[in-house]
This record gives structure tokens, C-alpha cells and sequence, in this order.
């Protein structure tokens, strides 16, 4: 199995040192820097499999950093523990809201710190995982493993877009996407295409799906939606 990489964004020299020491002990590739420009740039480079994040950090802050980072496909199913200051309580509220998974305290153990990490990457797994389960939603049957749509057991031929779409829309029943976010969680980021595309995508992928087709809403003035 390959060795998981962390990257570590802290500008105090002793306590990135610290963590970087502790990592490679429990046998870790690390990747530190410390700054924020520093973070967004290796973190979209290196794609590393989790993100220790100091919020205290010099030209872009901690924040800003695990803002931009759950902006972007690329990027955003990394995991990011933050680090703060004791007693920083909006920070901490701040980045869980912006989708930090973790956080730990200044000053604080490294064994809590490697068993945060390992807790972490351990859920990462799992739902990685389960993005490959199948989905049964009204009459329709995804099966992401087989590439597969069927709807009442009839299987329904769609192109690698219509299928990634669907898929999008069906892991999160209910949910409302922009335009923007469906070209962003379909095709990744900097996709040469508009969202209007999308709305040409929905009208194909509807037709295809037959009486199915009448479970993908539109919302006016926001986006679509997989009725649950």
C-alpha cells in the first residue's frame, strides 16, 4: 500500500518540526511549508492525502486557506484538521462551518495529534468507499462499479457526463446544485465549457432516463435537484 502524505502548513519552526517528526515516525511522507500561498499551492500540486492547517498563519490565514481548498474539486475531499490557539472558539466554529474535519488545540499532545490523524484519514477511506456503492432512488438503479443505469431494470445507455451527473445528483437526494457546481463536481476544475451546457446536459439526460426523467427538478434561478 502507499505510504499516505500529509502536508503541514504551521509557521512556528518548532512546532511544524515537532509534527514532522512525529509524522515520519509513524511512517508518513510530509510535506511542510509556512505560509498559506505556500499550502493552496502544494496542496493543489501534490494532491496530499490529508492537510494539517494552522490558522495563524502570515499573508493568507489559515481560513482563507481551507476556503479555497473545499472550492475546488480538486481539492476538496482532502481532509483538513486546523490548528489553533486555546480559547479560539470562533476560528474553530469557522473552519468546521467551511468543512474542516478536525481540529486540535495549541499546546498539545502529539499522540492526540496522530490519533486525530488516523481517526481522520480512516473515515476518508470509508467514504471513498462508499462512493462506489450502489444507489437505488424511485425506479432508478446506479451502479458506479459497472458503469450502469438502469430504470426498472431496463438499462439505460448514457454517456460518461450524463452518468457522472446522475451520479452527482443521486449521492445527495434532495440537494440543490448550481450549474457551476455540477461542471465543477462533473468535470473537475477550469472545465472549457459554460454552465449553460449543463441545462443541455439535464434536457438529454431526462429524455434518456424516460419516465425517470421526471425526478431531476429544476429549481428557477439556481440550479437542478434529484427529487428523494
Amino acid at each position: 500500500m502507499a505510504r499516505q502524505t500529509i502536508l503541514v502548513v504551521e509557521d512556528e519552526e518548532d512546532i511544524l518540526e515537532l509534527v514532522r517528526y512525529n509524522l515520519s515516525g509513524e511512517g508518513y511522507g510530509v510535506l511542510a511549508v509556512q505560509t498559506g500561498e505556500a499550502g493552496l499551492s502544494t496542496a493543489k500540486r501534490e494532491h496530499p492525502d490529508l492537510v494539517i492547517l494552522d490558522l495563524m498563519l502570515p499573508g493568507i490565514d489559515g481560513l482563507d486557506v481551507c476556503r479555497e481548498l473545499k472550492a475546488y474539486a480538486s481539492t476538496r475531499s482532502i481532509p483538513i484538521i486546523i490548528l489553533t490557539a486555546k480559547g479560539e472558539e470562533a476560528d474553530i466554529v469557522a473552519g468546521l462551518e467551511l468543512g474542516a474535519d478536525d481540529y486540535i488545540t495549541k499546546p498539545f499532545s502529539p499522540r492526540i495529534l496522530m490519533a486525530r490523524i488516523k481517526t481522520v484519514l480512516r473515515r476518508k477511506t470509508k467514504e471513498s468507499v462508499n462512493e462506489m456503492a450502489d444507489i437505488s432512488i424511485h425506479n432508478i438503479m446506479i451502479r458506479p462499479g459497472r458503469h450502469e443505469v438502469t430504470v426498472d431494470d431496463q438499462p439505460i445507455p448514457l454517456t460518461s457526463t450524463e452518468f457522472k451527473l446522475l451520479h452527482l445528483l443521486a449521492r445527495h437526494p434532495g440537494w440543490v446544485f448550481t450549474r457551476y457546481q455540477i461542471v465543477d463536481g462533473v468535470h473537475g476544475d477550469n472545465y472549457p465549457v459554460t454552465d449553460r451546457s449543463i441545462d443541455v446536459q439535464i434536457v438529454g439526460l431526462r429524455k434518456k432516463l424516460g419516465s425517470a426523467g421526471k425526478f431531476i427538478k429544476t429549481v428557477r434561478g439556481v440550479g437542478y435537484k434529484l427529487e428523494g
